[in-house]
């Protein structure tokens, strides 16, 4: 399928991610969507699914948000139209849902997020705004009108009255309607409102990328957990200072000299940022497997045509350092040397798993073990 519209993904990072928006028609021709307004309801009111209704015109109030899991009476009291339907993580729960993202792993594993669909009938949106992160949209079923562009931030007026990010006095540049198959895609920031001209169904295929805040939180924190972070500050020079109140500069010296080399040490952040960016988004979705199988058990099964793939909601993800290569399945890491180390890539590069490239891996028996604990853990299942 010719997703970007004739673009190589090369052409399509370099020309428009992070830069400007960009119409494909046709980008899946011919699609149909997995699932149904009527399924998507019912996700909706499963206790682990997130999920959310948001309506424009809620007794008076402007555009409400109301978070699930819903009843199944609460959809018979909705208004006939200008509501919206969310389920976040759709991938999680429906196979042919995550097969999706496969198409877009010209991106980083860990840059993808998941897939939300929106359902929404005649006039249903959830207002004009914009969103920290890039995004595709993918008209599953039924048409949406678009309007988008201009550059938005937190300083954009908006609508009071709202839970939501809701945009008062943005226009927008451009306006498409999208029909099944038809996908725009939406750099940071863009401010963009989506419109049901019928009964639709919008997914969304979302990407993530940390703050500077979860960056300084998230590796100190790690950083705190190790053994030698409860040493002290020592001052073994400390000499007599003409005033006692005074915070020497060879005191500050020393701080940013300790913390400097905590934050120059590569190798513990690239062990923590693997293990932060695989961490599942639900806890809900990656369990350990109801019936864990023997290292035996796996051999036979991925040697007589087994289909290894992973979990809809897992991630995976490596990186290579000296002669060392970390593997990252759902935040937990493992540390391949020697001929081990090509495992990592193989495991990686989809979300099924080349099996006849695999095959050599189930002869040796560290290998074999940590296959075997993949299974076991979550990470991964035959098909």
């Amino acid at each position: 399928m010719d997703m970007l519209g004739g673009r190589s993904p090369s052409d399509f990072l370099r020309d428009y991610w992070q830069k400007k928006p960009l119409v494909i028609h046709q980008a899946f021709p011919g699609f149909t969507c997995p699932v149904d307004a009527d399924e998507l309801a019912g996700l909706s009111c499963e206790e682990g699914v997130e999920s959310r209704i948001v309506i424009e015109n809620d007794g008076g109030k402007p555009w409400q948000l109301h978070n699930g899991p819903f009843s199944e009476e609460r959809f018979s009291l909705l208004p006939e139209q200008d509501w919206t339907l969310l389920v976040q993580g759709l991938d999680h729960w429906v196979p042919e849902i995550a097969d999706l993202l496969e198409h877009f792993r010209f991106v980083p594993n860990w840059r993808l997020d998941d897939i939300m669909a929106s359902y929404a009938p005649t006039g249903g949106s959830v207002g004009p705004h914009y969103d920290q992160y890039d995004v595709f949209l993918l008209q599953a079923q039924g048409r949406r009108r678009w309007t988008f562009g201009g550059h938005c931030d937190q300083n954009s007026p908006r609508v009071e009255g709202t839970p939501l990010r809701i945009l008062s006095t943005w226009q927008g540049e451009e306006t498409v309607t999208l029909e099944p198959g038809d996908m725009l895609y939406l750099p940071p920031g863009t401010g963009h409102h989506g419109v049901a001209e019928d009964d639709c169904i919008t997914l969304s295929i979302g990407f993530r990328t940390p703050t500077i805040d979860d960056l300084l939180t998230g590796f100190t924190d790690y950083l705190c957990s190790r053994s030698d972070a409860a040493n002290h500050l020592n001052d073994p020079d400390l000499q007599v200072q003409d005033n006692p109140g005074t915070i020497a500069p060879g005191v500050i010296d020393r701080l940013q000299a300790v913390l400097a080399e905590k934050l120059e040490d590569k190798r513990s952040l690239a062990l923590w940022f693997g293990q932060y960016a695989t961490t599942p988004k639900s806890l809900d979705v990656v369990v350990p497997a109801a019936e864990p199988i023997s290292n035996d058990e796996f051999a036979t099964a991925a040697r007589s045509g087994g289909q290894l793939r992973w979990n809809e909601g897992s991630r995976f993800a490596y990186h290579e350092e000296g002669d060392e290569t970390a593997l990252f399945a759902d935040g937990e890491p493992f540390l391949l040397k020697g001929d081990a180390r090509p495992l990592a890539p193989l495991l990686c590069a989809g979300a099924r798993i080349d099996m006849s490239a695999l095959a050599g891996f189930t002869d040796d028996p560290a290998l074999l073990g940590l296959l075997t604990t993949l299974h076991n853990q979550g990470s991964v299942y035959f098909e």
